[in-house]
């Protein structure tokens, strides 16, 4: 009981906050960065709401995969591990992917 008390501690709060990071997107008015670090300057996107929107689609959906980890992992601690190890190896990737097809698909240029 106590592993699983740990396990929604963490996992609760990290699938909020993935969450939270694509309201926070899809509200915000300059350009959305990218965990990076580096500054998506308004010059570089020429249709900022358009990018903002399919930045916060895109974190919301990459949510899911800690979602239902959690999820998961109230029936079973092992599962819900596999589902967030398997989901992350498959789903970080394709966040890269869809990050740059995002960009490049908003950029001016």
């Amino acid at each position: 009981m106590e592993t699983l008390i740990i396990w929604l501690v963490v996992m609760i709060p990290l699938s909020a906050f993935l969450t939270g990071l694509g309201i926070y997107a899809l509200r915000r008015k300059k350009p959305m960065w990218f965990w990076t670090g580096r500054a998506v300057m308004e010059e570089e996107i020429k249709d900022i709401p358009a990018y903002n929107k399919a930045n916060g689609i895109m974190w919301i959906a990459f949510s899911l995969v800690s979602w239902a980890s959690t999820v998961a992992g109230c029936k079973s601690l092992k599962v819900g591990g596999l589902v967030l190890l398997v989901g992350c190896m498959v789903a970080v990737p394709i966040l890269l992917v869809a990050y740059n097809k995002i960009y490049k698909k908003y950029m001016r240029g």
